[in-house]
């Protein structure tokens, strides 16, 4: 094993390779051959490190210390003062004032945070299969399947309590044994990576980072419920992600971890991949299901459920990808260490893509009912520029705002409804005062009019109706009526829309029409928008041109 003097950790995730971290990594490698280094200095390609605002961002071991922002030009500066004198540059760490030289553990974006799902993602080279094991990779695996019958593993996956990441929230071990009930010799397991709501990109970080820990939780829920092939279902705009499970794949397979007889076992279990075309509407399982049976993604009445006739009429079980990687967490060290996370009726963790007005967005895995101020103050570093928070938006456009009273309100699956909005996926959109909650609520109902596939009425015609109401609203024409107009077409589309995408799509509208109903009336009444944003052209407003004109 070869020894390196310094181990520099370089964020390659999507954001960061945006921001020119290629470019860097380039520059250093050029300069470690100039002072002759090569043989001192380990580069270590990993995935996303969480502080996607503040890339590419460089962790530098043995000192643990944080670069942020990186450019070419940095790198003869960071060889020559840094790896050569023992003097990190000031200029390029981490703001921390507590502190000369901040590390991981001595920054609140990163040491109040829990990770499980997140636990290899900006430390293992997720393009090196080695990198995993030597971090106890795909020995839970090894435990399933020699050590545990497929009762016992689906029994541990029960009593953890781990419910579904992908917005629904249901219990994870049930779904498990629903499948495991079905008499049929052929059976599948899909992992849904068909991650679209605006601003959200955990999972694509995940598969990014740490693909290997989605194909151990796949095949483990393969040998639990009796399946032989798993299907990963991924957008196609996901190019980095799909690249590097075509890696992993390949190198579990020459392992044994994939394929005939895993491990010297009876067991057998397969991986392939499917690219959508970026859909919206196949992030919901049965138009997927169609969208991997080569037909049009649109969704199918239920029952019978997926566990029953899934794909190719066959019991399939559908997790997304969060939810597989906790997985080999909870097979290698048990249902209770995973209840020392989060609620009772919501353990574990969750991981958020904080996006918006915060000052240090990313990706952000907290215990399930931590409350939203921790994460938006304590994580995120607060509200930009002075501003103040207003609201925030939870699970996409299907999901509702939280507003500022509200902030200290857990985030689980038991809160957030009863607020007028979901987990969802993990997306969390931070607005300020400057925010036209009338103008969020058309942006997010216009992206689903946009995504609806269109096959049921209440949803094909019934959201372009409440778009349309909004944009009168908007443009200052709108009455008091449309207000009771939004809000009796919602309910309808709640409860007669045929999948998930129709039955939620309303919920930006409601909740805003819940917190914020002075906006929508200032709109209407005054003919003005409060937050100066919505371009105002009703009749009030025309008729003060005229006035001005004729004088």
């Amino acid at each position: 094993m070869k020894i390196y003097r310094i181990h520099a950790l370089i964020c390659a995730g999507a954001q960061c390779l945006a921001a020119g971290g290629n470019g860097f990594e380039d520059a250093l490698k050029e300069e470690l051959k100039k002072h002759d280094l090569t043989e001192e200095v380990n580069i270590v390609e990993t995935g996303c490190m969480g502080s996607c605002q503040l890339g590419p961002l460089m962790v530098v071991y043995p000192e643990g210390v944080i670069y942020t922002k990186v450019k070419p030009d940095d790198a003869k500066e960071i060889v020559e003062e840094h790896f050569l004198k023992g003097r990190p540059v000031k200029r390029l760490l981490w703001k921390q004032e507590e502190k000369q030289f901040p590390t991981l553990n001595d920054v609140p974006f990163f040491a109040k945070q829990t990770k499980i799902v997140l636990r290899n993602c900006g430390i293992i080279n997720p393009e090196d299969i080695t990198e995993y094991i030597a971090q106890g990779g795909y020995e839970a695996l090894a435990k399933a399947i020699t050590e545990m019958t497929r009762e016992d593993v689906i029994k541990v996956v029960k009593d953890s309590g781990l419910r579904g990441r992908g917005g629904a929230g249901f219990p994870t071990g049930l779904k498990w044994e629903l499948a495991y009930k079905q008499n049929s010799d052929t059976k599948y397991i899909i992992c849904n990576a068909d991650e679209g709501d605006p601003g959200a990109y955990m999972d694509r970080s995940v598969l990014e980072g740490d693909p290997h820990s989605v194909l151990e939780g796949m095949a483990i829920a393969g040998y639990a419920v009796g399946a032989q092939k798993g299907y990963i279902y991924i957008r196609a705009e996901y190019p980095l992600a799909i690249k590097r499970l075509e890696i992993a794949i390949k190198q579990a397979r020459a392992s044994g971890l994939l394929g005939k007889n895993i491990l010297g076992t009876n067991f057998s279990f397969d991986i392939e991949l499917r690219m959508g075309a970026g859909a919206f509407v196949c992030g919901e399982e049965t138009a997927l299901i169609n969208s991997i049976e080569g037909k049009r993604g649109e969704p199918r009445k239920k029952p019978p459920f997926p566990v029953e006739k899934g794909v190719f009429g066959k019991p399939t079980v559908i997790n997304n990808v969060e939810t597989l990687a906790n997985i080999p967490v909870i097979i290698e060290k048990g249902a209770s260490f995973f209840r020392k996370f989060g609620t009772e009726k919501s353990p574990g963790t969750k991981v958020f893509a904080l996006a918006g007005k915060v000052n240090i967005t990313g990706l952000v895995e907290v215990p399930l009912g931590t409350s939203l101020r921790t994460i938006v103050f304590d994580i995120g570093g607060g509200i930009p520029e002075g501003h103040t928070f207003k609201a925030a938006q939870t699970g996409g456009p299907s999901g509702g705002v939280i507003p500022a009273e509200h902030l200290d309100v857990p985030m689980d699956y038991e809160n957030l409804p009863q607020l007028g909005t979901i987990m969802g996926s993990g997306g969390l959109i931070i607005m300020d005062e400057t925010s036209c909650m009338v103008d969020v609520a058309k942006f997010f109902l216009k992206f689903t009019v946009d995504e609806s596939c269109g096959k049921c009425t209440p949803c094909r015609e019934g959201t372009r109706q409440m778009l349309n109401i909004l944009e009168k609203i908007t443009t200052g024409n709108g009455t008091m009526e449309d207000l009771d107009r939004l809000e009796r077409l919602g309910n309808i589309i709640k409860l007669t829309s045929l999948c998930g995408l129709g039955q939620t799509a309303p919920n930006p509208v409601l909740s805003t029409l819940r917190y914020f109903r002075d906006e929508y009336i200032a709109h209407i009444k005054d003919k003005r928008c409060p937050s100066n944003v919505c371009s105002m052209k009703g009749e009030k407003n025309e008729r003060k041109v005229l006035n001005r004109r004729l004088a």
